[in-house]
């Protein structure tokens, strides 16, 4: 099982959110997930953003891969990677 630390898209037409999950690479977008980590509103002004660094730097160690916008989102909120 691959897993990966992506975006899951809510709210409504021109009111995107989004939460930060954790789940196997092979469900789809919005479908199941293994746990949720965090959520970002890049609607409001300034963006809102809470991450549970705890939880995700666990993921990490276990080999979860962060997609690009998480990676940066992650970034923001200040977890460090190695490479």
């Amino acid at each position: 099982m691959a897993v990966v630390i992506r975006l899951k898209t809510m709210g409504t037409k021109k009111k995107i959110k989004h939460r930060l999950v954790v789940t196997d690479s092979k469900f789809p977008r919005n479908g199941r997930f293994i746990e949720e980590v965090g959520y970002w509103d890049p609607s409001k002004s300034p963006a809102i953003m809470k991450v549970k660094i705890e939880r995700v730097q666990h993921w990490l160690k276990e080999g979860a891969k962060p997609s690009d916008t998480v990676r940066s989102i992650l970034k923001k909120a200040g977890i460090k990677f190695g490479s």
